[in-house]
């Protein structure tokens, strides 16, 4: 859909009757349809039977699955908690961000498979990306290098979260705790683990484990990148 048509002129009143139903309202019940059943259950159809409508109905509030899909997406980007202004370090700013942006996709697990989907950015989207910018104004970069990091730390995120929910799912379907799994992965990876054949991993593996909560496991590879983002400026 043109984004001017879905996001500048938003719903177009119709004539006679009032409408029954609302575009939020659909977005909405997509949502919390997404957020039950994932992505997958997410259809014309089924959006229409959880509001009570017709499903040729929904096409006169959403053209197609992928606008709605776009409505989606941002609404939840509305769930982001920032400040009026960032602090002014940038660092700690870019890290509470991120935190968000995780907290978010965790709340909404289809949430990366949709980011990779968009095609525009509506208003909380937009919202969120002038923060970001914001926060990245003190590092130096030029304007369009600090769209790329906002890029590259989304996608960091999205990628993130998804390898996280897929190591529960794992977990869930596998009948074990994650510490099960992490310590058979363990077991597996140093009986493998030859000096002389793998010599790198051998020393990896020979220091002491990090914690591996998926917090701290995060924590840590987001200080990383966010280390490296200024690399060359």
């Amino acid at each position: 859909m043109d984004p001017e048509q879905l996001w500048s002129q938003g719903e177009r009143p119709r004539r006679g009757r009032p409408p029954t139903h609302s575009r939020a309202a659909i977005t909405e019940a997509a949502v919390a349809l997404a957020d039950a059943e994932g992505l997958g259950a997410v259809t014309m159809r089924a959006v229409a039977a959880r509001i009570g409508a017709g499903t040729m109905s929904l096409y006169s509030y959403v053209p197609n699955k992928e606008t709605l899909l776009e409505l989606m997406v941002d609404q939840v980007s509305g769930d982001h908690r920032l400040p009026s202004e960032p602090s002014g370090d940038w660092r700690a700013d870019l890290r509470q961000f991120a935190q968000e942006q995780r907290t978010i996709m965790r709340r909404h697990p289809w949430l990366p498979a949709a980011l990779s989907a968009r095609q525009t950015l509506g208003p909380n989207a937009l919202a969120a990306l002038e923060y970001a910018l914001a926060v990245l104004a003190p590092v130096g970069l030029e304007a369009p290098a600090r769209l790329e990091t906002f890029s590259l730390l989304t996608g960091f995120v999205a990628s993130h979260v998804s390898h996280e929910l897929a190591q529960e799912r794992t977990v869930e379907t596998g009948g074990r705790t994650s510490g099960e799994l992490l310590d058979a992965q363990d077991r597996y990876l140093r009986s493998l683990a030859d000096a002389d054949r793998y010599p790198h991993l051998a020393r990896a593996l020979a220091v002491p484990s990090h914690d591996s909560s998926p917090q701290a496991v995060f924590d840590r590879l987001l200080d990383r990148m966010i280390n490296g983002l200024t690399a060359g400026v």
